[in-house]
């Protein structure tokens, strides 16, 4: 008779399938996980604009991105959020600025914006951060609705808007800082949604029929704005390669997030790009920096129906600890958002059903979206940020979500993902239309906590309060690729992403829940260009830094 298991609310598995997701007999119990929303106390107060209350245009609907960066070298991480504009019928009334805030330490923040030199007031939509000009201090590139700026870090706590930066002059997304090439300067890729003018903004009118009400137009009917590719000449000079190296956006698909990693385990970094109502693009490097798009090919580029999705939002893990890292792509209402296993040598299969994703994600619309080990069990969590385009959604009953929208934690286990979000503290309690969302160890305990970005709202700052399952190690290796632990019968292989959730940045150190395990046998940071550190007996919950010889 064959075993069945149980993975999820109304989910059933055969144990092949079971075996196929990596599942092994559990040997701690997974502890509860429960978040606390703490933004007002911490000091995370100001709101994000995206335009007019009933949003007649589609850039109304994008919300704005935020990142986590050690920006002045004290171990902390801290904030920046990315601003929008406020309008009233066809006037601005309100250009919001972007915020730094300074973590004090203890996970509470102070806007410094003012002394940093930071505080954009373009149309802010997302936000990217690298070393673009190679002095070792993480830079700030923010992509506008109007021409995007990027920010040159002096290292004395002030930034530099830098001259003749690269990007683009209209409506980008999503960015992310990466070596393409191997020759040590990062690159930069930019995507992009929509061509359209601020008079078209501002002179919109809903006109689309959704469920008995007059909505915004799109993105369908709109022309899509081209996506871009910026060689870093080394010192922070680009120059525009998007022809040359095989990144063009042929189908000028409507781009929203980008990640950039080793997929296929060649030692070169890769490319995925969520797209909106359109094929989503893999781009696989060929190890000199010139790239291939093999979405459809793949089987990363639509669902297990061959259909193509509305693309929000991108995370990345290895889910089943086989040491290849899957990708999770965050959809519109109505249709589930899809997990992709890596099945090796650049191919993916859809196991959305399989792993208890697909029901719980069906309904909400989703954006931002990270993989993390909240509870310390050794088992990747899922956190989704949810929230509606249409304010609409309110006189809509029928769409079962409305515009305010609550967001969604899944508990990683053995077999897949159950969700816990009714069950997960009174910070998955807060009601809002979310869009980015960012996971790092903000107050220096070990676990990881969340700030989410929310629509014409302060942000959401949820402090981890789970009851933890086991031990934590924190990997600062700037610049590596892949990091590979091992212990006595145990071992893990990360691939280190660039970029992620919906146009922000998580912590950029490699987080990695030990569970039971309290020391490590080895630690191996592993660079694009050949360069390996390791380190041996490691004890767990600490922070290490790998970096290579000079």
């Amino acid at each position: 008779m064959e075993t069945i298991l149980r993975i999820g609310p109304c989910s059933i598995v055969s144990l092949s399938l079971a075996l196929m997701l990596g599942c092994r007999e559990p040997k701690i119990a997974a502890p509860q996980l429960r978040f606390v929303e703490v933004g007002t106390e911490s000091g995370l107060v100001h709101p994000t604009w995206c335009g007019r209350d009933d949003k007649p245009h589609l850039l109304e609907s994008g919300g704005s991105g935020l990142a986590l960066l050690d920006y002045d070298g004290d171990g902390d991480m801290d904030l920046y959020l990315v601003n929008g504009w406020r309008l009233d019928g066809s006037e601005v009334i309100e250009k919001g600025a972007n915020r730094l805030y300074r973590n004090r330490g203890d996970g509470r923040f102070e806007d410094v914006t003012h002394e940093a030199g930071v505080g954009d007031e373009g149309w802010g939509c997302g936000v990217a951060v690298g070393d673009a000009d190679g002095d070792g201090d993480p830079d700030l590139f923010v992509t506008n609705f109007g021409m995007d700026v990027l920010y040159l870090n002096l290292g004395n706590g002030r930034f530099q808007r830098a001259e003749n930066a690269p990007g683009i002059d209209g409506w980008s997304t999503g960015a992310v800082f990466f070596d393409s090439d191997g020759d040590g300067d990062q690159d930069l890729f930019i995507a992009a949604y929509v061509d359209c003018s601020l008079d078209d903004v501002l002179q919109a009118e809903r006109s689309l029929k959704w469920k008995g009400d007059k909505v915004m137009v799109g993105p369908f009917g709109l022309e899509g704005k081209a996506n871009r590719f910026f060689e870093n000449q080394g010192g922070g000079q680009f120059v525009e390669a998007t022809e040359q190296t095989g990144l063009s956006d042929v189908g000028l698909f409507y781009s929203f997030a980008v990640i950039a990693l080793d997929l296929d385990h060649d030692l070169d970094l890769d490319l995925y790009v969520a797209n909106d109502s359109n094929p989503n693009y893999l781009y696989i490097n060929d190890g000199q920096g010139h790239f291939e798009e093999t979405g459809l090919w793949s089987g990363a580029a639509l669902d297990r129906n061959g259909m193509a999705q509305a693309g929000m939002g991108l995370a990345s893990g290895d889910v089943n600890h086989d040491g290849l890292t899957d990708l999770f792509v965050t959809n519109f209402e109505n249709d589930h958002s899809t997990l992709y296993r890596n099945l090796g040598s650049g191919t993916f299969a859809d196991i959305s059903v399989e792993a208890g994703v697909w029901e719980p994600s069906y309904m909400p619309l989703s954006w931002g979206t990270v993989f993390a080990d909240f509870n310390l069990d050794g088992h990747l969590d899922l956190f989704i940020a949810n929230g509606h385009i249409y304010p609409q959604a309110d006189h809509a009953p029928e769409s079962g979500s409305g515009y305010d929208q609550f967001n969604q934690l899944l508990q990683g286990e053995l077999n897949g993902f159950i969700d816990r979000s009714s069950t997960a503290g009174p910070g998955l309690a807060v009601r809002l239309s979310s869009r980015g969302v960012v996971s790092g160890d903000l107050d220096s305990d070990g676990d990881l906590d969340l700030i989410i970005s929310n629509v014409d709202a302060a942000p959401t700052y949820l402090r981890n309060d789970s009851m933890r399952a086991g031990h934590w190690l924190m990997i600062d290796a700037p610049g590596a690729i892949r990091v590979e632990l091992s212990a006595l019968n145990w071992s893990r292989s990360i691939d280190l992403t660039r970029g992620s959730s919906y146009v922000s940045v998580s912590d950029p150190r490699c987080h990695v829940g030990l569970g039971t395990i309290d020391r490590l046998t080895s630690v191996k940071a592993i660079w694009s260009h050949g360069q390996v550190v390791v380190r041996e007996d490691i004890k767990a919950d600490q922070l290490i830094r790998m970096v290579p010889e000079q």
